[in-house]
């Protein structure tokens, strides 16, 4: 989690508000699209450990991913032009809200688990079928707010 949360500091640092602000749209985008893929019995007919079927998932999912963001980035007017550190809170609040995805995810849609095996507050916080609504609506709520 430390290391998905470093990643999308990095990002919004380096790139901005709006880079990252397009990222997450782009993985809300690409849920939508790998949730109904139909393509993946295709795609998964090949390999046959489950550690194979679950990364072949994650690259179909990381593809989708890049290509919305570059989709959102096209779209979207630039509005920020600013420096690397200059609001830093709001660029915390959005690596934040990009961790929150990408771990919500890897508990109800990837199969990352099938490759490793996280802690179990991580589980507690993240892994309930009930809350998984509520922390989906987070960033979304942190977008709004920003």
């Amino acid at each position: 989690m430390i290391v998905i949360f470093s990643g999308f500091l990095f990002y919004a640092v380096k790139f901005g508000r709006q880079s990252i602000t397009n990222l997450i749209l782009g993985l809300y985008f690409a849920l939508l699209i790998s949730v109904e893929f139909p393509y993946y019995e295709v795609l998964l007919n090949n390999t046959d450990s489950q550690k194979s079927k679950a990364i072949l998932m994650i690259l179909v999912f990381a593809t989708f991913t890049f290509l919305s963001t570059k989709l959102f980035s096209r779209i979207l007017p630039r509005e920020y032009d600013e420096n690397l550190f200059e609001g830093f809170w709001k660029k915390f609040l959005l690596a934040t809200a990009g961790t929150v995805l990408i771990m919500i995810y890897s508990y109800h849609v990837l199969p990352v688990t099938d490759i490793i095996t996280p802690g179990s507050p991580i589980n507690y916080l993240f892994g309930s079928e009930q809350s998984f609504f509520w922390w989906l609506m987070l960033p979304f709520i942190l977008l709004f707010l920003l």
